[in-house]
């Protein structure tokens, strides 16, 4: 029996005419990363660093979107290679890596998530979800065909090093962001600062001369658009719960504190 596996990110931005926008799912619910997955959106970004995600949670969000004409990464709160198997054999295909600063950095990510003798990538697909648990034709020989990897670029030494980065073979594209990046070069909490969108412009242009995608985070429509404007090929424009949190305080606006008077609340 053989199963088929999803296009990966990296297919998905090969075939592209546009910037592909996505967001956030930081909420941890497999409801409301379904919810998100039917959105219309491009992909959606399955956070472990700043979320209370652990490996059951991310595999229920896994299943609850695959039915969905959307594409799920799923960023690991560190790229070491424990964790990025126990990943992997979720089934997850596309991977970021956050705070990659160095070209060697990225390689060590990259061994990681690669079979031997390329790579350190503990073998166990007969046991896991990745191979449809044996289900997917010669996966071992071919695992770095249902997979793309992307790193996160977000200190100013990885801005410098951004090509170099961009460059190491395994790496699919970067992505840049910005708020770590502003509390890097002293201005935290910043992020449209203009050292800090200078830097992101610097990064996307070493990246772009590899010939490979870059991408941002930038939850400000007009940021955005910038930022889409100057070759950003993927970008992140919003997050689960940033849009609860928005959405219910527009509700107050207008029903508490407006007491139903009609004034109206900008969203």
């Amino acid at each position: 029996m053989s199963s088929r596996l999803s296009p990966t990110f990296r297919d998905a931005l090969a075939d592209a005419d546009r910037a592909l926008a996505g967001m956030w799912v930081c909420s941890g619910s497999p409801l409301v990363a379904e919810i998100c997955a039917g959105s219309g959106l491009d992909w959606l970004l399955i956070d472990m660093e700043h979320s209370p995600n652990g490996l059951e949670s991310v595999l229920a969000q896994l299943q609850a979107v695959a039915p969905y004409a959307i594409t799920p990464l799923v960023r690991v709160p560190i790229g070491d290679v424990v964790t990025l198997k126990q990943v992997l054999d979720l089934g997850a295909q596309n991977i970021l890596v956050p705070m990659v600063s160095s070209a060697a950095e990225a390689a060590e990510v990259v061994e990681a998530v690669r079979y031997p003798p390329r790579g350190r990538r503990g073998v166990g697909s007969a046991l896991a979800r990745s191979a449809r648990w044996n289900r997917v034709e010669s996966y071992l020989e071919n695992a770095d065909e249902h997979l793309s990897l992307f790193v996160q670029v977000e200190t100013i030494e990885g801005v410098e090093a951004a090509a170099e980065i961009a460059a190491v073979d395994g790496i699919d594209g970067i992505f840049v962001g910005p708020s770590d990046l502003a509390a890097s070069m002293g201005v935290l909490g910043q992020q449209t600062h203009p050292d800090v969108t200078a830097a992101v412009l610097r990064a996307f242009d070493a990246v772009r001369s590899t010939g490979k995608p870059v991408g941002v985070n930038a939850f400000d429509p007009a940021a955005a658009q910038s930022y889409i404007d100057a070759g950003a090929g993927f970008v992140l424009v919003g997050a689960d719960v940033a849009v609860l949190a928005r959405s219910s305080e527009a509700l107050a606006a207008r029903w508490v504190d407006g007491a139903g008077s009609g004034e109206r609340a900008s969203y």
